[in-house]
């Protein structure tokens, strides 16, 4: 796992350099730069090949190419941990949920092997047509829910979702702006996967479609997001 996670780490970096001995770097395991995937092919994500399931497409969009999910069963899983090794973090999404998926659907899954360790978006759809963000964390035995309920959005425009953990909180956000926080003692993961389209366990399909997937090994503030 280890040589695999370097070569991840090398071939997939936002800023385009790996560490060297002289860098921040504390493992080879553990990012020193933005982790920077463009969903824009089912068989690759970040220079790493993928576990399809179903049948997830290439889409053109006004933003450019995505992949799109169709919420019964289509999913991709990667072979790496982009939050391994870190004590703090922002991760982000870029995505656009359909209308008339399933109620509940886990759309991106950052999860430590052999333990419930993990790092989950949701969307929850309402009754009126709307989204809203749920977000979850457990680390070391403890879990954190942020969920968002009473800030719902349209379905049909692109979104940007974020949790930013800086070592004893946990905040979510849509399009920049903060929904909800709580305190979290967060510990780093260790080796694990990364699912996007439905949970680790294949349960809560999404339906919708994502464009960029986006970690960074410190706290970003919401003028450094992504754009939707």
């Amino acid at each position: 796992m280890a040589n695999r996670s370097s070569l991840l780490v090398c071939v997939a970096l936002y800023a385009g350099s790996c560490a060297t001995s002289g860098g921040d770097s504390l493992t080879p395991e553990r990012l020193t730069g933005p982790l920077h995937w463009k969903i824009d092919n089912p068989q690759s994500v970040g220079g790493e090949s993928t576990t399809v399931v179903g049948q997830p497409r290439v889409v053109e969009t006004s933003q450019g190419q995505a992949v799109q999910f169709d919420g019964v069963d289509d999913a991709l899983f990667v072979d790496a941990a982009p939050l391994q090794g870190l004590e703090k973090f922002t991760a982000e999404i870029v995505f656009r949920p359909a209308q008339n998926g399933p109620r509940e659907q886990r759309f991106f899954h950052l999860q430590e092997d052999e333990t419930s360790n993990r790092v989950l978006f949701e969307t929850r759809l309402t009754d009126d047509d709307r989204w809203f963000l749920d977000t979850f964390i457990r680390s070391g035995g403890t879990g954190v829910t942020l969920f968002a309920e009473d800030f719902t959005h349209p379905i049909g425009p692109w979104y940007h979702a974020a949790i930013v953990v800086d070592g004893s909180r946990m905040h979510h956000y849509v399009n920049g702006q903060l929904e909800l926080s709580s305190e979290l003692a967060y510990k780093p993961q260790g080796p694990g996967r990364t699912s996007l389209g439905v949970r680790i366990n294949r349960v809560s399909w999404y339906k919708g479609e994502i464009r960029e997937v986006r970690v960074t090994p410190n706290v970003l503030a919401p003028a450094e997001f992504l754009k939707p």
